[in-house]
């Protein structure tokens, strides 16, 4: 069984998802386990950041790209992207607030 912290890697942070959190949307980026379901996700989501309650979460799975650098030639790795909407009535994620 997996633990929900361990469930989220970390925040993506860039410019597309700062401008999601722009918005009245409430939508956040995290980057996830590979195995990670949507209710594993929304369920790790509300234990880490109490107050807040998930409506909706999107996965993507991100693919490896062709990567080169100098004469040798690889790949990143392929990992799994989630995008968690938040409910109207829900608190709001401190951590990205500190971000805008």
């Amino acid at each position: 069984m997996k633990m929900l912290e361990d469930v989220i890697i970390k925040p993506i942070i860039t410019e597309a998802t700062m401008d999601m959190l722009a918005g009245e949307t409430k939508k956040y980026a995290f980057k996830v386990q590979r195995s990670a379901t949507k209710p594993e996700v929304a369920a790790a989501v509300e234990a880490m950041f109490p107050g807040t309650k998930v409506a909706a979460v999107n996965i993507i799975n991100m693919k490896k790209k062709p990567k080169r650098m100098g004469v040798h030639y690889g790949y990143t790795s392929e990992w799994k992207k989630a995008i968690v909407t938040l409910a109207a009535d829900s608190k709001s994620i401190e951590f990205f607030e500190g971000l805008i």
